[in-house]
């Protein structure tokens, strides 16, 4: 415990001046934790936190009051790092716990953690990135369902742009039970629509409060939208938060009832009276799971893979080398890292979302053997990954037709010498179709991603100096790698 205190000291000093925090700034979002007796994992979810690539949040950390030493830890994290607030407080329940910090939150959003998870480098950017180009009141997101050594991939929705109220409300009613719908940690609230309308979680209850709050804020929020990318890692623990309080079995019955009741308020207020009547069994599905614990935990999914296999991996080494190799390593992984997300969300493979990148830079016409090269696959490879693409009906590929070799005669003393022209390296047309414009937009903004995160920190002058190196640098690889005819 005293060696992890001592790396938060020394590894955090330096966060008010990297961040640039001012006191008395109100952040964008309000990350809240509720914690108790989370010693052994509590450093794993903050870190995931404080790493975060969007720095313009507040981390309030609500200490229920643990037995072990979870609230030092809490105190060791606002020592070091401004964005931090903690709040210590008799045990009441993560639902007591969350409605404090609450009232303590200042951002526009708000997002929810549990101290035994941890959230995705790019978590809270995707989601607030997702809020402010929709202009939504929700962002709902996949994430990943830990067992053990093993995880797996957990989403609903597949459908793309800005949903209504009763538009969600149907997707929800196909799965009633689902972890995706009812949990607070794969979403994005606005704060002012839980303060005009006083939401907040009950108390009374401990289960499924998280739900009952999300039924209570959809009933507001206009705007809501699907974020296709896992934001968030689950794992379900004994001993936590949810699972702390005793409940006698009438208790447990009588807050079941109350949910039901809740849950059939909540469609009839949602839904007109004949699509009320319509889903009616839907809605009875819902009491069947629910009484069944169908709340109380997901199973392992299809396509699990073991933990740190589900993303790209790392080389420690190679990341903190010197030399050439170890920066083009660096500047590879990079970009990986952020194609790797555009994939995920558009149901792509890295390499396919990469060749529409590649497709973009090059302009409409390509010769083949070029355009392999440049994406660094093969050409049977990059035939493969063109035919998915338009089979997705994402390009459009048309062969430009080539003029015949022709002979050409030169004059050598008194002798003719007739000579075949090469014949020229086969082209092709690609046009981008409709469907592939949301693609565009998000391989677009893998790029600025990209410099944003190599360029954090550089002053104009650093940025003009740069580029100044950079275009000489550039001249001089042309000079050695331009073919000579």
């Amino acid at each position: 415990m005293a060696t992890i205190l001592k790396e938060i000291e020394e590894e955090s000093v330096d966060v008010k001046k990297e961040e640039g925090i001012m006191e008395g700034k109100i952040p964008t979002v309000s990350i809240i934790i509720p914690v108790y007796n989370a010693e052994s994992f509590l450093a794993r979810c903050v870190d995931s936190v404080l790493g975060q690539e969007y720095t313009d949040f507040e981390l309030l950390l609500i200490d229920d009051g643990s037995k072990d030493r979870s609230g030092a830890l809490c105190d060791a994290y606002a020592a070091s790092d401004s964005r931090v607030r903690v709040f210590h407080k008799e045990n009441a329940g993560v639902s007591a716990a969350r409605n404090q910090a609450l009232s303590e939150a200042r951002g526009t959003f708000i997002q929810f953690l549990d101290s035994d998870d941890w959230m995705t480098p790019d978590s809270t950017k995707l989601l607030v990135r997702a809020a402010e180009e929709n202009d939504c009141d929700l962002v709902i997101a996949d994430f990943y369902r830990v067992v053990g050594e093993r995880v797996s991939r957990k989403g609903d929705i597949e459908e793309e742009g800005v949903m209504s109220p009763e538009e969600f409300a149907a997707h929800m009613m196909e799965s009633p039970a689902d972890y995706y719908y009812g949990v607070l940690w794969n979403k994005l609230y606005r704060r002012s629509i839980i303060e005009e309308h006083a939401l907040r979680m009950n108390a009374e209850i401990s289960w499924c409060e998280d739900f009952m709050f999300n039924l209570e804020y959809i009933r507001f929020a206009e705007r809501i939208t699907a974020l296709h990318a896992p934001i968030y890692y689950y794992v379900k623990r004994k001993g936590s938060l949810v699972t702390t309080q005793g409940t006698s079995l009438s208790k447990t019955i009588q807050m079941k009832l109350g949910v039901f009741e809740y849950y059939h308020n909540f469609y009839k207020h949602v839904l007109d009276e004949e699509e009320y009547e319509k889903n009616r069994l839907q809605l009875y599905r819902f009491l069947v799971d629910a009484a069944s614990d169908g709340l109380v935990g997901i199973p392992l999914l299809p396509g699990t893979k073991k933990l740190g296999d589900e993303r790209a991996g790392v080389s420690a080494t190679a990341l903190a080398g010197e030399g050439m190799l170890s920066d083009l390593y660096r500047e590879r992984k990079l970009m990986q890292r952020y194609l790797e997300v555009a994939a995920l969300k558009n149901d792509l493979t890295p390499s396919e979302a990469y060749l529409l990148l590649c497709l973009s830079h090059l302009g409409g016409t390509v010769n083949k053997k070029e355009l392999a090269d440049f994406a660094g696959v093969s050409r049977s490879a990059l035939t493969m990954q063109l035919q998915k693409l338009v089979l997705r009906g994402l390009i459009k590929m048309e062969d430009i037709p080539m003029p015949k070799p022709v002979r050409s005669k030169k004059e050598k003393g008194t002798e003719k010498d007739e000579t075949l022209q090469k014949t020229p390296e086969k082209r092709v047309r690609v046009t981008f179709q409709p469907e592939a414009e949301p693609i565009l937009r998000e391989l677009a903004t893998v790029q600025r991603d990209y410099d944003e995160t190599r360029f954090a920190g550089f002053e104009e002058e650093d940025l003009i100096q740069y580029a100044r190196l950079t275009e000489k640098m550039k001249r001089n690889m042309q000079k050695v790698l331009a073919p000579v005819h």
